[in-house]
Formats: structure tokens, sequence, C-alpha cells
């Protein structure tokens, strides 16, 4: 496993959930860490736990679907720190509603952060990662191998994510750079809160029990040992994440099946 110790970071959506967990952990382990987020006061906090942590860190406020933002994000690293090592595309909204009665604008909003946030920060990134032979993450979900009813735009998003990543690596076979296409099962953190109803405003309070979730610290340490192993896939949880992915590629209706009714088991489901 190669040593990160004194490597350059990026991780977009860094503030909260898996990607401040994926930041505290690349600090621990002697990263250099630049965390990005939208929300300069949540940044602002995220940026103080990680430095009275001991990391060596900065912070960049910058919203991933805007490409003038991602190009600041990669300008700003390389003039503050010199290089780039490891590119982690974590930025992500979700939603919660079914297609027949969602406002089209939520679904391009998807598209643009999870989808377009990651070609934008991969484009400006990528000259710098084939100079140290670094790696491209990109932490897309379950939902990204298998369509999730209620999840139209979000699942969209994550299997195009997917898509992008897997063929960058095959494009880059002989180049050195290495491509990790990571998927957590159902994780505890704010995306639920901030996922998006079919009028595209936040959805507020999450659907589900969030205790009973693998902690977004969990994820992180799997997720970082993966892109320091150089993996090309990383699925996470058993039941809901290796599992279902195994059985989507020989019972994809009965996996349709599972999807629609474990789905329709959260509180106020927008379909029964």
């Amino acid at each position: 496993m190669q040593d990160v110790r004194n490597k350059v970071v990026i991780i977009t959506g860094g503030s909260s959930g898996i990607g401040f967990a994926l930041a505290g952990e690349f600090g621990r382990l002697g990263a250099k860490v630049v965390i990005t987020a939208r929300n300069e006061e949540r940044l602002s906090l995220a940026l103080r736990s990680l430095k009275e942590s001991g990391a060596d860190s900065i912070a960049i406020q910058a919203d991933v679907s805007i490409e003038s933002d991602c190009k600041k994000i990669i300008e700003n690293t390389v003039s503050h720190y010199g290089r780039i090592d490891i590119l982690v595309n974590n930025a992500g909204i979700s939603m919660r509603a079914i297609f027949a009665k969602t406002d089209l604008i939520v679904l391009k909003k998807l598209m643009d952060t999870n989808f377009w946030g990651t070609v934008y920060c991969t484009k400006y990134a990528l000259p710098h990662l084939l100079k140290t032979k670094g790696s491209v993450v990109g932490i897309i979900s379950v939902a990204g191998y298998v369509g999730l009813p209620g999840r139209t735009g979000y699942s969209a998003s994550k299997f195009a994510v997917r898509g992008f990543l897997d063929t960058l690596r095959c494009e880059n076979l002989k180049t050195g750079l290495h491509v990790l296409v990571a998927a957590p099962g159902f994780t505890a953190s704010n995306i639920r809160t901030s996922a998006l109803t079919a009028n595209g405003t936040a959805q507020g309070e999450t659907p589900r029990n969030e205790d009973s979730m693998m902690p977004a610290g969990v994820a992180a340490h799997q997720i970082v040992k993966a892109t320091l192993k150089r993996k090309d896939s990383l699925i996470l949880t058993y039941v809901e994440g290796k599992l279902t992915v195994f059985l989507n590629r020989f019972f994809p209706k009965l996996v349709s099946k599972m999807a629609y009714y474990y789905m329709s088991k959260e509180h106020d489901s927008p379909f029964n």
C-alpha cells in the first residue's frame, strides 16, 4: 500500500459526511488535505477541526456545478502545494420524488453537481495527476449500479459517473493514472436531509434511521485503503451493496422488485 505522507489530496464536498471523514483519515495518515464545499461557514468549521487534529490543510469555497469554480480549486491547490496526487470527487446531492411529478430542473441540478462536477474537476486536475501518476476517485453509490425508485436523477448521475470513470481508466491503462470508483451503501450523513423534493426544495429531514447505517468514518477508512491499494472498484456493505450488485447481474427483475419493496418502506414514501 502506497505511502500517502506529504501527498496532496483534494476532496470535494469535504465539509461534512463521508467527505469530511475522508479528509480526517487522509490527514491522520500525513497527507496535505484540500477540502471544498459550497457552504462557507461549514467549510470553515471543518477546516478548523482538521487543523486542530494536526492536518496540513486548506479550504476552498466552491460549487462544483460551476466549471470556473472547479478550475479555481485546481489552480489554488497547485499554487499552494505545487502538485496534486489524489482527487476525490465526493460532492453530491440526492433527491426523493417519483419522476412523473418531478420538475426537470431537479434532474438538471443533480447532473450538474454529481456528474458534471466530477467531469470538471477531473478535467482540470488530470494534467497534474498524470505528472504524479496519481489517483482519481469517484464516490458513487449502489444507486450507480441499480436503479432506485424515487431517485431517477440520483441513479442517472451515479451511473454516468461510473461510466465516465471506467472509460477514463481504460484510456489511461499505459499512463500510470489510477481510477477508483467507490460505491458506499446507505451511510450515515446529511445527504438525505439536503435531498431535493419534486419541486427542488430540500427535504429537510431523513426518512431513514441514520443510526442503523454504516458510519461515515467506517466508509472513509475503506475508501482510503482502496485508494492507497490502487483498486479499480469498491462496493461497501454486504446486503445493500455487494449482494445487491451481484444479484442484479443475473436477476435484474428480482432486484427491481426488491428495491421497490425496500424503498417503499421509507417514512412518507413518494410511491407505494
